[in-house]
């Protein structure tokens, strides 16, 4: 639960979620809300935060979350239903074949897309009862992206593209240099600073992604299919770097995936089909052996 003051009236507000006008005398609230979610580089571990304002176990819950498209005059169901709970600090994939609705139930999640019916909950908040200035609000300070594809700018060099976010957040030039070379040096791309994505391997691009991602030091990662454009090594590579930051900034990893391998550093995996949870396993319970045959990896 946070404090914020209205700066007109005064009043004293208790809120677990976002607040854009003072309940009292209609002020706007926006300002308050944007020192509140500042990034405070004194105050918080230098990979990921945890200035939640809630101390709840889970930071993402959905109850019976339904989406649904409208092509023409058929409805076509994405999500049918589905009832999860994600814990503070937790590495979880979610896995199903193309079209079970793992990549719906992640844009649900991201706050890209909003439920047919349900609800998205992200520290306690309802995202489909956020508005626009509230989602992006929510997007630039407790979630960070990764994509299949890396989605950097082509023109951008790899130390514009991890501070792009900064600015969003209002950090100062000198706060965004400093953390953006402190993050392409914890990815290993310390001597990459200055080289376009042309310039880097499909690896180095991911890696820039992941540094990206960290950019604002979010609560929440969700990374989808991280490594599906990527070799097995450089795959595996980026695997055990998603790993490693979550267990020292303990920062929610949420995974889309396809790969077999993210089995093996998830705490839970989550199995989606036809739009609904089919099973949800806990990766104690899984036996798993990793090999090698012919010099490539097997599951």
């Amino acid at each position: 639960m946070a404090k914020i003051e209205c700066p007109k009236c005064n009043k004293v507000i208790e809120t677990t979620g976002l607040v854009t006008v003072c309940p009292d005398c209609g002020q706007d609230m926006r300002g308050v809300m944007e020192r509140l979610g500042s990034i405070d580089e004194d105050n918080r571990p230098k990979l990921g935060r945890n200035d939640s304002m809630t101390t709840h176990e889970y930071i993402v819950r959905t109850r019976n979350l339904w989406k649904v498209y409208q092509m023409g005059d058929v409805e076509v169901p994405a999500l049918r239903g589905v009832d999860i709970d994600i814990r503070r600090g937790e590495y979880l994939s979610i896995m199903g074949p193309s079209g079970s609705g793992k990549s719906t139930l992640f844009n649900m999640v991201g706050g890209l897309d909003k439920p047919s019916e349900g609800s998205c909950f992200i520290e306690e908040v309802d995202m489909g009862q956020l508005d626009a200035f509230e989602l992006a609000w929510l997007r630039c300070r407790k979630i960070g992206y990764i994509f299949q594809s890396f989605n950097l700018i082509p023109v951008m060099t790899a130390l514009e593209n991890v501070t792009l976010p900064m600015i969003f957040a209002g950090m100062t030039s000198d706060e965004m240099l400093e953390r953006g070379q402190f993050l392409l040096d914890v990815v290993g791309l310390g001597d990459r600073l200055h080289h376009k994505p042309f310039e880097l391997s499909g690896g180095q691009q991911q890696r820039v992604a992941v540094a990206r991602a960290l950019a604002n030091a979010p609560a929440i990662i969700l990374a989808d299919e991280p490594t599906g454009n990527l070799d097995l090594q450089t795959g595996k590579e980026i695997i055990e770097l998603l790993r490693r930051l979550n267990r020292e900034s303990e920062t929610t990893i949420i995974s889309a995936t396809h790969d077999l391998k993210m089995i093996d550093v998830s705490d839970r995996i989550v199995h989606i089909r036809d739009g609904q949870v089919e099973r949800i396993d806990n990766r104690a319970d899984i036996d798993l052996k990793i090999g090698t045959m012919d010099g490539q990896e097997e599951v």
